[in-house]
């Protein structure tokens, strides 16, 4: 009730209140509220649109057994902007803005320590000449006499014992509830210009593939109020040439020798902070995960570290001189291992 638009004339109370509802929506579908909970959650608004999340939810009764006075018609004109489930106009005219959607392109190493991007949006914005009015410098719209400011007419007609009403945007104002006698000149009398804006967008650490950052106010401009619209930018990492990402680990094929994997070794591998020390203990088999604690991604959530899983791939050389071949013939013998070689015809067996 703090933030309802009908108590709360403040710039930012309406999204205040949307965001507010949203969560109260969430929290009380059990479904919702599970999969929000899930680590994917970043993914959440792209399987919900608004109206599946509002879907269901009581706010009228709420509102009600608190005092307040707006029915669920006149919420719904907050959540949806005029749009109803079934499409029924609920609001006047357009009081927010629409949202924007923008794709970025970064590395792991900036998903990893965090970054700050800046970014071109193209946007509707309110026009500097006549500040959003639509009407010429030094001059003002006016209601419109025809409909009163309402945008809309009335026509009622009587059939029998039944009264139908028809509502159909005013033809004097276009629906605007306006009328502008000099037009801006700039805007053209809609209030609005477009420009190319530039936005800077903070990448927190710890973001992965496919998680969407939300941007307040950094959408279009509205043709009539104040509250601009969202910019949702999706974040997309490029595929890396040393790492591959699952969760907050990073998975590294690291190549060894035969005599590195059996007698054991110190190696060095890279890590998104440099090279570091590996060893390699004696016996490690191929494809034996080795592990570096606290060597992978931030966590988005919480605290602490992911860490870098090294899995072992032991190289078998394609071709061995005499001597390579005389001496892994001896360590066959040792071990008892029958191998098919070509050197009985030096010894001439």
């Amino acid at each position: 009730m703090q933030y309802h638009p009908d108590r709360n004339k403040a710039p930012d109370a309406e999204e205040k209140f949307i965001e507010i509802s949203e969560a109260y929506a969430v929290l009380s579908d059990d479904q919702k509220r599970q999969q929000y909970d899930t680590p994917e959650h970043a993914g959440f608004d792209q399987r919900y649109t608004r109206e599946d999340i509002f879907r269901g939810a009581d706010f009228d009764s709420i509102f009600r057994d608190l005092g307040g006075g707006s029915g669920i018609g006149d919420l719904f004109s907050i959540f949806f902007e005029g749009r109803g489930f079934s499409g029924q106009e609920y609001g006047e005219r357009q009081a927010r803005g629409q949202d924007l959607a923008y794709d970025l392109e970064i590395t792991l190493e900036d998903a990893a320590t965090g970054a700050e991007k800046e970014i071109d949006v193209p946007r509707t914005e309110k026009c500097d000449v006549c500040r959003g009015t639509g009407a010429s410098p030094g001059t003002s719209p006016h209601e419109c006499p025809r409909c009163r400011g309402t945008g809309k007419i009335r026509n009622v007609r009587k059939g029998g014992f039944a009264t139908f009403v028809q509502v159909t945007p005013c033809p004097a104002c276009k629906g605007e509830g306006r009328l502008i006698d000099t037009p801006c000149r700039k805007c053209r009398g809609t209030g609005l210009v477009e420009r190319e804006r530039k936005i800077t967008v903070r990448i927190p650490p710890g973001i992965d593939d496919g998680y969407q950052l939300r941007l307040q106010g950094e959408g279009e401009a509205p043709p009539h109020g104040d509250t601009t619209g969202n910019l949702y930018v999706q974040i997309h990492v490029t595929p890396h040439r040393d790492f591959r990402r699952k969760g907050d680990d990073l998975l590294y094929n690291l190549k060894i020798t035969y005599p590195q994997a059996a007698l054991g070794a110190e190696v060095q591998v890279p890590t998104l902070e440099g090279a570091t020390t590996l060893k390699i203990r004696p016996g490690t088999q191929p494809r034996e995960i080795l592990k570096l604690r606290d060597k992978g991604m931030p966590r988005l959530r919480g605290y602490g570290r992911g860490d870098l899983l090294v899995r072992a791939d032991i190289i078998v050389p394609e071709k061995l001189t005499q001597k390579q071949r005389a001496l892994l013939e001896q360590l066959a013998a040792e071990l008892d291992t029958d191998v098919k070689t070509r050197s009985h015809k030096l010894f001439g067996l």
